[in-house]
């Protein structure tokens, strides 16, 4: 158990609810629609296995770069490949722990391609260039359209297919509206990264803008795409109840004006609130001194969870009402 919590953590599985949360909202659409519930549980299991290789070769491929250099390791986050610097695992231990999650993951797109058809072999391979090498995207600027990909359209019609058998010009709509969420997660990190990254010369797309407060701006913009798209989905498909998830909206501003304070003192410790839950390995975080950091982190991926559930909520009032 203890070895499983420590990979638990060392996988960052705290964002897995962004992964979840994501295929939650094409898996209710795929099964008010006559899809297989079992496929597409399968799927999720894949997906997340693949999510947790991901974020292990993310600091796998970080490391490399942080290590050349001592002030590179100094500028990054405290947390940042926090387990290989403080000798927990070791750098090829990383690797090898990156890819069992990965084959694992394959082993249940095999599973599902023997029973749904190939169609989840094209899918799969683009996905695995994105799993494999995000972190090289990072470098050159890609790292949020890699995610959008991935998380947007791959993965909804991927769980589409497999639970329904084909494809919809639909739920490619539905995922433009939802994986901009997903964006924005992985956005409020690499603003918070934003010194590190901007150190050791990873060309996010934050580190793209001079100024930190110039680059907050695109959070915004992330999250204004996403209910555009919903709309378009909302008026395409006659479900105006997802129309709910504008619920959501006070905790962007409260996320936004909390980065604000974060850009101009990393060191203010915002109050915990209901909004920052579940808070995961806590009391590791308190002792290494990264509150600030996770509870701004914990919050845009609760904004994901939260407009997800709604959307959700309304597919199923949708059905039933």
């Amino acid at each position: 158990m203890n070895k499983l919590k420590f990979w638990w953590n060392c996988s960052r599985a705290f964002a897995l609810p962004v992964t979840v949360m994501s295929w939650l909202s094409v898996f209710v659409y795929a099964l008010i629609s006559g899809g297989n519930a079992v496929f597409g549980v399968l799927a999720l299991t894949g997906v997340c296995f693949a999510h947790l290789a991901a974020n292990i070769f993310d600091d796998y491929f970080d490391y490399n770069i942080l290590s050349k250099d001592e002030k590179y390791l100094k500028s990054a986050q405290i947390c940042k490949c926090k387990f290989i610097t403080d000798g927990l695992v070791t750098h090829k231990g990383m690797l090898i722990a990156g890819l069992v999650c990965l084959f694992i993951a394959v082993c249940f797109g095999a599973l599902l391609t023997f029973f749904t058809g190939w169609g989840v072999v094209l899918i799969a391979l683009l996905a695995s260039v994105f799993v494999i090498f995000y972190s090289k995207f990072t470098f050159i600027g890609l790292g949020e359209l890699a995610v959008g990909i991935t998380y947007g359209p791959l993965l909804f019609e991927g769980v589409y297919y497999v639970m329904t058998g084909s494809f919809s010009l639909d739920v490619l709509i539905l995922s433009l509206g939802v994986s901009p969420f997903v964006i924005a997660f992985l956005y409020t990190h690499t603003i918070l990264d934003y010194d590190g990254d901007l150190c050791s010369h990873k060309k996010t797309l934050a580190c793209s803008f001079a100024d930190k407060n110039d680059a907050l701006k695109i959070l915004a913009g992330f999250y204004a795409e996403g209910y555009v798209f919903l709309a378009v989905f909302a008026y395409l498909t006659q479900i105006y109840t997802v129309l709910i998830s504008f619920l959501a909206v006070p905790l962007i501003f409260l996320l936004y004006k909390s980065l604000e304070v974060y850009n101009q003192d990393k060191s203010l410790v915002p109050e915990v609130k209901w909004w920052n839950y579940p808070l995961g390995n806590w009391a590791h975080i308190e002792q290494e001194g990264t509150q600030s950091f996770y509870l701004r982190l914990y919050l845009a991926r609760n904004i994901t969870t939260y407009f997800t559930v709604l959307v959700c909520i309304a597919f199923v009032l949708e059905k039933f009402l």
